[in-house]
């Protein structure tokens, strides 16, 4: 099941930037920098066009599925699914102990 949203979470992901890309920018965010000033800011036209109505939809989508997937996987770690700060490891009491090389004896 995880696997088909991962699929079904890259092909949402591919045709939302793909939505995105093909936009019209028009001169700024929000409708700023029109000639029509704020009267057009919320209009019907300008909001209802079917590639915001769809990027509204795909983003809803990703964010839904992104959420799904951490819930399904948040206890497939790997070692048991315990929190990495639930056991710190051990401290280590020498250099050779983490695999480093002994310090070369001198003789005077």
């Amino acid at each position: 099941m995880i696997s088909v949203l991962m699929v079904l979470h890259l092909l949402v992901t591919i045709a939302l930037i793909g939505t995105v890309l093909i936009q019209r920018s028009e001169g700024g965010g929000l409708g700023i920098g029109n000639s029509q000033g704020m009267g057009a800011f919320m209009s019907g036209r300008g909001t209802a066009n079917l590639l915001t109505r769809s990027t509204a939809v795909l983003a809803t989508a990703f964010m839904l599925l992104s959420l799904t997937l951490a819930v399904l996987n948040r206890g497939a770690v790997t070692g048991g699914g315990h929190d990495i700060l639930a056991n710190p490891p051990p401290p280590v009491a020498s250099g050779a102990a983490a695999g480093m090389p002994p310090a070369p004896v001198t003789q005077h």
